[in-house]
């Protein structure tokens, strides 16, 4: 009877645990699918976002120039956009850190609709450049990077990342042809009021979809006491290992094409010789590159590589690339160039991102990505400048000429230092 009895417990105990175990895989799976779908939502949040951003660039010169605003002055308006997003970026990702990714995404979708509003009601040039203003907290990126990085083991961070490249993408093909196609056909006010509404539904969005997420504990005493406009919070990250080498490699290595970037719609016209919508069909290859390189290429690659590796090649096709760029003379020679220009480009991002944000604390990752999205309102700010003079004084092949020389420096340095960085690799 003891013997039975035992049996019996011993089959009452194996059930049990039979049903726990089933219970906490069917709990698992519940998580990893409602991790799956808040990714997702970010993913959509931020092509919405970039669409409705690229939908208003492509208007604002005509915008602009309806209300008496010259070039020097539209200079002016670009220089003020590109200042305050580099001011913001750091402190949204403060915002990001200390009050939770779900409030920064919403904060970032609110100050679209009041840039968007701004903009609806520009009747002067005052107004206009007052409607630049909420520029400061509109980082959508960033913070869905925030949200990834919340979500992803690091040896997933990469792959993940690369993937809003898709959504960059998205929003230049999609942003600039439907901006084009509204203004030409109701009148230049439209985009706004469209991308008034787009980004209150983006709002909602993301108010009812990105769940309120437990902060990180910080191992830094100050900076749970510390308020969102710290500098010392901000730069004390640069002090990590690894940090500010793999940052300098980050806004050094992409500079050149930055000013290239900047200056194209001028080349376009002087160097090749493109019409308006030639120039914008050659943005839309440009997009369609970068939504295969960020969605497929680096995902696959992060695979079977580890990090140090594709920063070296990526910095190393940064350089050959240049030299492509020193030696073209058409727009074909350009759409070959652009193929290593953009693997280069968004691998160099998406890889430093993916380093700089596992260097540092987890509740220090917002601050970091903010950091980092400061890179290109920075090329923006003085880019012009910087470009105008190149262009100016030494033609188109300066650039590549610039690329080919930075890129070779960086890719000995890379090869000589013990910068430490993460090998971890993606399963």
């Amino acid at each position: 009877t003891s013997t039975m009895s035992m049996k019996a417990n011993s089959a009452g105990v194996e059930g049990a645990s039979g049903m726990k175990s089933k219970t906490l895989g069917e709990s698992d799976s519940l998580r990893e699918a409602k991790r799956r779908q808040v990714i997702l939502v970010a993913y959509v949040v931020t092509a919405l976002e970039l669409t409705f951003l690229f939908m208003q660039l492509g208007v604002m010169p005509y915008l602009a120039k309806s209300l008496g605003l010259d070039l020097v002055g539209f200079g002016y308006l670009q220089t003020t956009f590109g200042v305050l997003q580099l001011v913001g970026g750091p402190i949204f990702g403060r915002f990001a850190d200390k009050f939770g990714t779900r409030a920064a995404l919403i904060l970032s979708c609110a100050s679209g609709s009041a840039f968007f509003l701004l903009t609806s009601i520009s009747t002067s040039i005052p107004l206009l450049f007052l409607s630049r203003l909420p520029a400061v907290f509109m980082h959508g990126l960033p913070g869905a990077q925030k949200v990834i990085t919340d979500l992803t083991a690091p040896s997933q961070r990469a792959d993940a990342l690369g993937k809003l490249g898709l959504c960059f993408g998205v929003g230049i093909i999609f942003g600039s042809g439907l901006g084009g196609v509204l203004s030409t056909k109701f009148g230049v006010f439209v985009p706004m009021y469209v991308g008034l509404v787009g980004t209150l539904i983006n709002t909602m969005i993301a108010m009812a979809w990105i769940p309120l997420q437990p902060k990180a504990k910080s191992d830094h005493h100050v900076t749970e006491q510390s308020d969102v406009f710290s500098i010392r919070e901000i730069l004390r990250l640069m002090k990590f290992p690894g940090v500010m080498e793999v940052f300098i490699i980050k806004v050094f290595s992409g500079l050149p094409t930055g000013l290239f970037m900047i200056m194209f719609s001028i080349i376009s016209m002087d160097f090749f010789g493109l019409e308006a919508v030639e120039s914008g069909y050659l943005m839309s290859y440009f997009g369609v590159l970068q939504m295969v390189i960020q969605g497929l290429v680096i995902g696959k690659l992060s695979k079977h590589c580890t990090e140090r590796t594709l920063l070296r090649l990526s910095v190393f096709v940064f350089g050959v690339a240049g030299l492509g760029m020193a030696l073209m003379r058409t727009v074909w020679h350009y759409c070959i160039v652009a193929v290593p220009l953009t693997f280069a480009f968004s691998m160099v991002v998406t890889i430093t991102d993916s380093i700089l944000t596992k260097a540092v604390p987890s509740s220090d990752t917002g601050t970091m990505l903010g950091i980092c999205a400061s890179v290109q309102p920075l090329t923006r700010t003085v880019g012009p400048t910087i470009g105008g003079v190149l262009y100016k004084a030494f033609g188109v092949s300066s650039f590549g000429y610039l690329q080919l020389i930075v890129n070779v420096g960086l890719f000995v340095y890379l090869l000589k230092s013990k910068i430490p960085l993460d090998e971890t690799k993606s399963h």
